[in-house]
């Protein structure tokens, strides 16, 4: 009876350890977080207007196949709005 008093004594000593040290790593991470927002500033990345090219549209054939792909998966929910290449 002694080793399971034992037993049961080190397993909320140790519940209770690993409950404080990761309290403790939230505490600092939230304190770390607001001090990095409030005193370093983001940098500023400036875009450069590009020209958007057009690509040439797609076939018939292939744009109703990929129509005929969606409507399959999403069970006739989907919509097929515009078709890139990657």
């Amino acid at each position: 009876m002694e080793n399971l008093e034992t037993a049961l004594m080190l397993m909320v000593v140790g519940m209770t350890t690993v409950f404080v040290i990761l309290l403790l790593v939230i505490g600092l991470g939230k304190v770390l977080i607001a001090f990095v927002n409030k005193y370093i500033p983001e940098e500023v990345v400036h875009v450069k207007n590009k020209t958007v090219q057009s690509s040439p549209p797609a076939p018939a054939n292939v744009m109703a196949a990929i129509t005929a792909a969606v409507n399959v998966v999403t069970h006739g929910k989907g919509k097929v709005e515009k078709i890139e290449k990657v």
